[in-house]
């Protein structure tokens, strides 16, 4: 095995010894701030697009709530790759898999407070209304 070959084995060994969401030491410190920037750049044009689109006139009025959801969602995806650096590299298996469980709970947790309380609203609402007392002068 030559010197060359010896070097590459040891960096591929060095780079599986890095643990997750840890940077590599090869990686440019101005490579990382670009990245960051980038996204900065995108979750605030994200932003200012979710305002326009509230205050001017320039899509039809029933969907204003779809497109706020959707740049909401393209926001959240821009701070998952560029700020949690959640990728679909094998290393960020176990980043996924954390991120899955806690959207699940949150899913869980909203949803089944807002069918409890849907179920309370309905019993609660159906209840016979007490009967007029009349009063005989």
């Amino acid at each position: 095995m030559s010197a060359a070959d010896q070097a590459a084995e040891r960096s591929k060994r060095h780079r599986a010894d890095v643990a997750p969401g840890e940077a590599y030491p090869e990686e440019d410190i101005a490579k990382g701030i670009r990245g960051y920037l980038i996204g900065l750049g995108l979750a605030v044009l994200l932003t200012a697009c979710s305002f326009a689109v509230v205050r001017m006139n320039v899509i039809w009025a029933p969907a204003i709530p779809v497109a706020v959801i959707v740049f909401a969602i393209a926001q959240m995806g821009v701070h998952l790759v560029f700020f949690l650096h959640i990728t679909t590299g094998p290393d960020n298996t176990n980043n996924v898999l954390a991120l899955a469980f806690g959207v699940l709970f949150v899913v869980l947790l909203i949803g089944g407070s807002v069918w409890i309380m849907a179920n309370m609203n309905h019993n609660m609402m159906h209840s016979p209304s007490p009967a007029p007392s009349h009063a005989h002068h």
